[in-house]
């Protein structure tokens, strides 16, 4: 479920434009009025926006608030304002830029693991019209090893959305995966062929089966070395497709914490999952944490940074 609270009459996309005009006008930015926009726009809506400034202003609403805003409130709209595929684009590139650490191996997996095949084929086309290089070659580029042995394929497939399970083929393959765990063969090619190939539905059966058979779940078999950082990385692919709101409540709880907020793995589970199961990843947090997500976020962020969170988040300051 969503988070998105989207009034039942809005403006239209050309007067939504003019106030956010009016908002960059004058000695001072009014970032309520960004907020009380933008974050109450669906996607299909913010494009409109977009568009409808462009031709009334002359500029790209994302460039006018490159120059009007900064820090974690710049991130946030400018994250929310873009299309989900740009979006998805532009955090992938962020992570493939560099040599690619550990974070950003899990911010690449958690887009190819927990968007649709199709949501996935759309970022990898606005990657290649944005950067002029597809997302396969970046990631193979700035990888190694295990890393890239499972990102890749992770990155490159189109799975099946069908419903249908073959139940001898989910006994077969869990015993090759529980056998290739078993021999700590954790990079073999048969193990990432079926994590990286199979149908969600699929693969949700095989590891039924395999905990049903062997007694054990695969995340706790993949826990023998706890600080091995590419076993932390396949325990947190298979949480992505089995139990993403699971996956997206640690990613939330380790980037509010007592050392130090982690903003920009905050905005980005707030800004792609507001419009898609947010809702559940705040349930979650609750029943993990014993405290509501929003109250969290209220106490560990501040100023209109704080406003446009909790606006996404369903609730007003």
């Amino acid at each position: 479920m969503a988070t998105l609270k989207v009034p039942a009459q809005i403006p239209s996309p050309e007067d939504d434009a003019e106030q956010l005009g009016k908002a960059f006008q004058g000695w001072g930015t009014d970032e309520g009025l960004i907020v009380k926009i933008l974050s109450h726009r669906n996607s299909a809506q913010r494009e409109l926006i977009r568009a409808a400034y462009a031709s009334a202003h002359g500029e790209d609403l994302l460039t006018s608030l490159d120059k009007e805003l900064s820090s974690d409130f710049e991130r946030i709209v400018m994250l929310w304002t873009l299309g989900p595929a740009e979006r998805d684009a532009l955090l992938a590139h962020e992570a493939t830029k560099k040599k690619v650490t550990s974070p950003n191996n899990f911010i690449l997996m958690e887009i190819a693991c927990t968007r649709s095949p199709l949501e996935l084929f759309k970022t990898k086309q606005a990657y290649q019209a944005r950067y002029k290089r597809s997302i396969e070659e970046d990631v193979a580029y700035h990888t190694s090893g295990d890393f890239r042995r499972l990102l890749v394929p992770l990155v490159s497939t189109f799975r099946y959305v069908g419903d249908d399970v073959n139940t001898t083929l989910a006994k077969t393959e869990a015993k090759i995966l529980h056998e290739k765990i078993a021999d700590k063969a954790y990079g073999d090619e048969e193990l990432i062929r079926i994590l990286t190939t199979r149908s969600k539905t699929q693969l949700n059966a095989t590891l039924n089966h395999y905990n049903n058979e062997y007694g054990n779940s695969i995340t706790k078999d993949l826990k023998t070395d706890p600080d091995n950082e590419y076993l932390k990385l396949l325990r947190s692919t298979i949480k992505c497709f089995i139990f993403p709101e699971k996956y997206f409540e640690k990613v939330l709880r380790l980037a509010i914490n007592k050392m130090g907020t982690d903003e920009w793995a905050l905005t980005r589970v707030v800004t792609t999952r507001a419009e898609v199961d947010l809702q559940r990843i705040a349930d979650e947090y609750q029943r993990r944490n014993s405290v509501p997500l929003d109250i969290a976020v209220s106490k560990d962020t501040s100023g209109d940074y704080k406003d446009m969170l909790l606006a996404l988040l369903g609730r007003e300051e």
